[in-house]
């Protein structure tokens, strides 16, 4: 093999990092649901499961690509001057954002903003009304379907605050 056929090698290592924290955090998320009641737990083992066979599929192919020789484990395009213009690297900042403050502005709120900055990245800051109207749509519908009837341990905010003194303790 030359030269010429490394530089063909299609670089995986970048392509690896999703499904690699996909498995890890089923994992975790698995431990985490134990004490939750059966309903929920089926749920998530069944949303799991497929997470992680569809993980695993693509590691494994992955891994013959690169028995084959097609491809290496490099790191070489995990980030690159596409990643900016594409939004990647946006996109990884909302999240973090959205990780970090979800414990102070609550569900709806973080929501609402996570969705609505991560659809205007996505679509190039354009159509902004409409993404807003669809985000606080969505994260309406969240409000409504997880805090208000499930009444789920997600974070309390100021939305959720307010939604409680307005509608009695349903909230």
């Amino acid at each position: 093999m030359n030269s010429s056929d490394n530089n063909k090698k299609r670089a995986l290592g970048g392509e690896l990092v999703i499904p690699v924290c996909a498995i890890v955090f089923t994992l975790y998320y698995f431990i985490t649901i134990i004490d939750s009641p059966w309903t929920a737990q089926v749920s998530a083992f069944f949303i799991g499961v497929i997470l992680l066979l569809l993980s695993v599929m693509f590691i494994i192919r992955c891994v013959l690509q690169v028995r084959r020789g097609e491809a290496d484990y490099s790191l070489s395009r995990l980030f690159s001057g596409a990643d900016i213009r594409s939004g990647r690297l946006a996109l990884l900042a909302v999240t973090i954002g959205y990780i970090i403050v979800i414990d102070y502005l609550g569900f709806t709120i973080t929501t609402f903003l996570f969705l609505f900055l991560g659809m205007l990245v996505l679509n190039q800051w354009r159509n902004k009304g409409v993404i807003g109207v669809l985000s606080a749509s969505m994260a309406l519908g969240g409000y409504l379907l997880f805090i208000l009837a499930f009444d789920t341990r997600f974070p309390r905010g100021p939305f959720e605050i307010f939604m409680k003194a307005m509608l009695g303790d349903g909230g």
